[in-house]
């Protein structure tokens, strides 16, 4: 007997044993029942997704001998036959064969005669997306108003080359990709039925690898039976795929998180011996990734109670930082992989990578920030709370402020310590305008001790705080003081005491509502308002 392949094989014969989609079937199913039939039905999706097995069962319900109906005989000759693939009045039509304008009128001049035996003459074109535009011209007409006995059943893969004309004359159904759980669970089924033994992981890794497609999953499972003669095991179906899984992953990164360089170049190059493809490898580090980070983050709330133990191991051991910074290198390394000179260089240069970049701990900013510099003086550690939480962002120092001036009288009234030092009265004198201005308007004071002057600033001004700013800030407080002084400007939520700029809206608010006070107060607006119905409009000063 004539070996078939899973593809064919298994292809449905009627809507219950389509896979997936629901949202379709419903709406079919709906129609045939209660006899609401179109005229044109357009089915779009990925490859293997069911465009065309949909299209036969369709066309099988409509001329059943039966009767219309949603569940098929599979027994009269008219269903034997399509599910043959030889019913006389089921047209099937490959667009890609037929993109000339004569062919396709050929085809159409045929649409005008009844149909030899079934009830229905349906046309079923596939990939009808790549007709040409005077194919369409010549379809376009025939598929607005159709004898009655004719039904259109289009297949794409790419709606979007379609004219608008056609898809406003066709009731449109996109079908979606499979996930990789549903078609594992079809394979079980099939090698059950057909009493062939598989690994789960093996059949996980085929469902990975067809990306959706139930025909792509069916043709490799009849690949991965004739290399392995048989039962499935998950390294013989690895080997065939070039595909890693989570089991050989999930060492890797346990060495990236225990910095161990020679075990994760080791485990890197093992990988490499079975001429995998080396995105894929990325993916798998970047899914097992993504299952940690969801596993910090909501714990058993995470539905994972299933989840590896190496993977639940992992969550705990890797800090958040370090998943979410493994996961940006690993996303970028994926999409560079075509650039590396050569693959295994792009893959391995990703790990290194993961070696040598480590998010800062919490310590380490401050260290950066406060470490003495050829240019700078070091300065003395902050003490107060408020340092060690802006100490998150490095300060910015001036590398080139005068050096130290031998101690001399300030210029009032700018004080000789943070507890003289008036901040809004110094702004006030400073001989700066335009961006400089604003940055000394929005600091608030922390400290200064004289020499050295500590400023905070809000978030939402932190575009004011670059380099050549802090320098003007810095030359116009020396030419006021008349003494070198170091600005070292933190960003913080919200600083102690109100800005200079805070200040004067405030001020400025006060005087608006004294005002408006004022007004509703009089005797004349009183007697206006009584009178003639009148009303005060509030109007800012600003």
């Amino acid at each position: 007997m004539t070996y078939q392949v899973f593809a064919r094989k298994w292809r449905p014969r009627n809507f219950s044993e389509v896979l997936g989609q629901g949202h379709v079937l419903r709406a079919l199913i709906n129609a045939l029942d209660t006899q609401r039939l179109h005229h044109a039905y357009l089915f779009t999706g990925t490859r293997g997704v069911g465009k065309t097995s949909l299209a036969r069962i369709l066309a099988k319900s409509l001329n059943c001998e039966r009767g219309i109906s949603s569940t098929p005989c599979g027994e009269c000759s008219a269903c034997v036959e399509v599910d043959e693939g030889r019913y006389v009045d089921l047209i099937e039509v490959d667009a890609a064969s037929r993109t000339k304008v004569d062919e396709t009128r050929e085809l159409l001049d045929n649409v005008q005669y009844a149909p030899s035996r079934g009830r229905f003459k349906v046309y079923l074109i596939d990939e009808v997306h790549m007709f040409s535009n005077h194919s369409f011209n010549a379809l376009l007409k025939t598929l607005e108003e159709p004898p009655p006995h004719i039904k259109f059943l289009l297949a794409t893969t790419d709606p979007k080359r379609l004219p608008i004309t056609i898809l406003s004359r066709c009731l449109q159904f996109n079908l979606k990709r499979l996930s990789a759980d549903q078609l594992h669970e079809q394979l079980t089924r099939i090698l059950v039925a057909e009493q062939i033994a598989a690994e789960p992981a093996a059949l996980a890794l085929i469902a990975r690898a067809a990306d959706g497609s139930v025909r792509d999953a069916l043709s490799l499972l009849d690949q991965a039976i004739a290399y392995t003669g048989g039962a499935l095991t998950t390294h013989d179906t690895a080997t065939m795929l070039g595909t890693v899984g989570a089991e050989q992953v999930i060492p890797l990164i346990e060495a990236l998180v225990a910095g161990d360089g020679p075990a994760v170049l080791a485990r890197g190059r093992a990988m490499a011996e079975f001429a995998p493809d080396f995105g894929q490898i990325l993916g798998e580090i970047l899914s097992t990734l993504r299952r940690i980070a969801v596993l910090q983050v909501l714990g058993d709330a995470a539905g994972t109670v299933d989840e590896a133990d190496a993977i639940v191991n992992l969550a705990s051991t890797i800090t958040p930082e370090d998943c979410q910074l493994f996961y940006q290198l690993g996303l970028l390394a994926r999409r560079d992989l075509p650039l590396a000179p050569e693959p295994q260089v792009g893959f391995e240069m990703a790990l290194l990578r993961m070696l040598a970049f480590r998010p800062l701990g919490a310590d380490e900013p401050a260290k950066v920030a406060s470490a003495p510099s050829p240019h700078t003086t070091p300065q003395p550690p902050a003490s107060s709370p408020q340092t060690t939480r802006a100490s998150r962002v490095a300060p910015i120092v001036s590398s080139n402020a005068p050096s130290a001036a031998p101690p001399v009288p300030r210029a009032e009234p700018a004080g000789g310590s943070d507890a003289t030092l008036d901040w809004n009265a110094t702004v006030t004198q400073l001989e700066t305008t335009g961006l400089i201005r604003e940055l000394a308007k929005n600091c608030a004071l922390r400290s200064f001790d004289g020499r050295l002057l500590e400023l905070v600033i809000a978030p939402q001004f932190e575009n004011l705080r670059s380099e050549r700013q802090v320098q003007g800030l810095e030359q116009a407080l020396t030419k006021l003081m008349q003494r070198a002084v170091v600005v070292r400007l933190s960003v913080a939520a919200t600083p102690d005491v109100a800005t200079p700029a805070q200040q004067v809206s405030a001020a400025e608010a006060a005087r608006q509502a004294d005002a408006q006070r004022e007004i509703d107060s009089d005797p004349n607006v009183e007697t206006l308002k009584r009178e003639f119905g009148a009303t005060v409009e509030r109007v800012s000063s600003k």
